[in-house]
């Protein structure tokens, strides 16, 4: 039986995060001292120590840097097989995320792959 995924729960911190998530955009810190996009969220820039980190838009394409295939459920919801991975993005970002859409058998290092939205969750497809 298939059980749901968990639900994030936002935080002060991450609030911008979902908020543009809901509206189906990917949003990213980016620290205004040192101009490095910051993944995942954090109250300080961990290249500089900025503590400004307004959230941007950025726009949801981008390439794999990295992946691993888990076989193994360490959550509900996450039915094995599984693929989660390091995106590279062109605006200079690293995201991370799952890849749906595809095989993990057929995920390779350097395919291109667009963000989606289900229920408000990004997720990362093939283009």
């Amino acid at each position: 039986m298939d059980r749901p995924r968990p639900v994030p729960v936002p935080t002060p911190l991450t609030e911008p995060y979902w908020t543009a998530c809901r509206r189906g955009e990917l949003a990213l810190q980016r620290c205004a001292a040192c101009r490095r996009f910051v993944h995942f969220p954090e109250p300080a820039c961990p290249y500089c120590g900025g503590g400004e980190l307004p959230y941007e838009t950025v726009a949801g394409r981008g390439t794999v840097h990295a992946f691993s295939v888990v076989h193994r459920s360490f959550l509900p919801g996450f039915e094995p097989p599984y693929t989660i991975a390091w995106i590279d993005l062109p605006e200079g970002a690293r995201v991370f995320g799952d890849i749906t859409g595809c095989a993990p058998e057929d995920v390779r290092i350097g395919m291109p792959v667009e963000v989606r939205f289900d229920e408000d969750i990004p997720h990362w497809r093939p283009t």
